[in-house]
């Protein structure tokens, strides 16, 4: 499809279902898959696992990292879905640096759904007792540009839709960025 973002960031909180949604997404629009998560230094993955939240100096190289991989895929032809919790301003606002044309997909949910979530997901370091940490860190977007908020509760295959939806190039390719 020829949609006018270049590349697309699934964010929120744990268990929010970035992962879900970004390969639906990716699926459904014939982009690449990048799980942020993956791209986690070693120390930050033992740190989560430990029940500490990361903070701002844990995630600076991460975001730079996450940032290089978009443009790499971008540079390759591709387009990537990138799935990165992104929760405050500064992150975001990090990858736009990266890649000034970035749409971000917010899956909102209630603290209560996360939790509930993240304790039924069997082999993933980020434990529960990190959710209020997300929730305390999040700083929703609303309101800023090329950012579209859907409920998390949702079907996958109902938000994937809602995401195409508001990408596909209608009469005004603009009127589809600012959704």
């Amino acid at each position: 499809m020829n949609y006018p973002l270049s590349a697309i960031v699934v964010m929120g909180v744990a268990g929010c279902g970035k992962s879900c949604v970004g390969s639906a997404i990716a699926d459904h629009s014939g982009g690449r898959l990048i799980e942020g998560d993956a791209f986690h230094p070693k120390a930050n993955i033992d740190k989560m696992s430990a029940g500490i939240p990361l903070n701002d100096d844990d995630r600076a190289g991460w975001l730079i990292r996450l940032g290089q991989e978009l443009q790499a895929t971008i540079k390759a032809g591709e387009r990537p879905i990138l799935t990165c919790s992104a929760l405050k301003r500064r992150y975001r606002d990090a990858l736009r640096h990266a890649v000034p044309d970035l749409g971000f997909v917010f899956l909102e949910l209630t603290p209560e759904e996360a939790e509930r979530r993240v304790l039924a997901r069997p082999g993933h370091f980020m434990p529960a007792s990190l959710i209020d940490s997300q929730f305390a860190a999040l700083e929703a977007p609303h309101g800023e540009p090329l950012t579209l908020a859907l409920d998390a509760t949702l079907a996958i295959d109902a938000l994937a839709v809602q995401v195409d939806n508001w990408l596909k190039p209608c009469g005004d390719p603009v009127l589809a960025r600012t959704a």
